[in-house]
């Protein structure tokens, strides 16, 4: 699913018992909350901090395809790699592994927002290039 070439960032994730449903295994939305939590912490560790203070994300779109149920005290692993950047969006791979198994893959638009204006920002190329070294990301 994803360019093996694009830098990855692996986010861990701890299953608890409150992303448990009546079906024993993690309830489908919170695959959406992980992927979230893995692609700020992308932002938040590549971009410069002064970025990161001005600059919010909003998700605009996901697409999930679930593969396999996890479950509680599972360690899971929310692997995100930016597939591009146009404008003020960003293009997202996230996939959900425990251990080798795929347990779900997303793709996602993030749209970067102004911290104070709260209108869509254009994610400037500087930035952009830290997360596409060595692609054309425009």
């Amino acid at each position: 699913m994803t360019d093996t070439a694009l830098p990855r960032h692996d986010h861990p994730i701890a299953v608890d018992a409150d992303d448990i449903d009546f079906m024993g295994h993690v309830n489908n939305a919170n695959y959406l909350n992980w992927v979230q939590e893995a692609v700020l912490a992308h932002w938040q560790k590549i971009a410069p901090p002064q970025a990161v203070a001005e600059h919010l994300w909003v998700a605009l779109k996901h697409e999930i395809t679930y593969r396999k149920p996890a479950f509680l005290n599972d360690t899971v692993i929310a692997s995100v790699v930016v597939e591009k950047v146009q404008g003020a969006s960003a293009f997202y791979d996230t996939v959900i592994k425990r251990g080798e198994e795929v347990l779900a893959e997303v793709k996602s638009r993030w749209c970067c927002i102004d911290a104070e204006t709260l209108r869509p920002a254009r994610i400037a190329e500087e930035i952009a290039a830290l997360f596409l070294p060595g692609k054309d990301e425009r």
